[in-house]
């Protein structure tokens, strides 16, 4: 019997956070993790079982077809997200979407071990959490203004540092992340520029 994968949603657009920002991409939406943030976008209620075979085929499908006039060196670009998807991962799906050209990126929680495959790393680490994950492309952190965010820089090794502000659709603390950022200028600002265009 072929192994299935939690899947909430796959989907095109653009990469809202941190340093692929503006970026196109398939998005492909885990269902299921090992925290309970709550900000958390996923609906983990919301879940179809799909195959490897499966999630690779409906990637290729929400990527545009103009992908065989492509520059070689733009491979398509695809998100592994969630949830937390390093739960779920596998070879035998991360492979499989590297053989078919895409670029594979996967935002991780950095509590879990993750498999060969995968070209960029993005661990968003969360208050309490152990990090497994020793090293990542870049580190991006959802302030919340309670949390000392160098906690992270002495257990993760990363070229890129972003600072998240905190939107729980009841607050929202801008200014802190700033005044935080312009006091330690090693970070850097992500936005949710998906969510204030109005996109997934």
């Amino acid at each position: 019997m072929k192994k299935t994968y939690k899947i909430n949603e796959i989907f095109y657009s653009l990469q809202g956070e941190g340093y692929y920002s503006g970026e196109p991409a398939v998005f492909v939406r885990f269902s299921g993790c090992n925290l309970a943030c709550p900000w958390c976008d996923t609906d983990h209620h919301n879940a179809q079982e799909m195959t490897a075979e499966e999630i690779v085929n409906a990637v290729k499908l929400a990527w545009p077809q103009q992908q065989e006039n492509r520059p070689s060196d733009a491979n398509p670009f695809v998100v592994l997200t969630g949830g937390e998807p390093a739960i779920q991962i596998d070879e035998s799906l991360t492979l499989r979407l590297a053989d078919e050209g895409f670029y594979v990126s996967i935002e991780t929680n950095g509590t879990k071990e993750l498999p060969e495959g995968i070209d960029w790393i993005t661990c968003s680490p969360k208050p309490d959490s152990v990090i497994r994950l020793k090293e990542a492309d870049e580190v991006k952190v959802v302030f919340d203004g309670k949390t000392n965010p160098e906690r992270w820089r002495n257990e993760i090794h990363a070229n890129n540092w972003f600072l998240q502000p905190l939107h729980d659709g009841k607050t929202s603390n801008v200014k802190e992340t700033l005044d935080y950022i312009l006091t330690h200028p090693y970070w850097r600002l992500s936005l949710q520029t998906h969510k204030l265009l109005g996109i997934r």
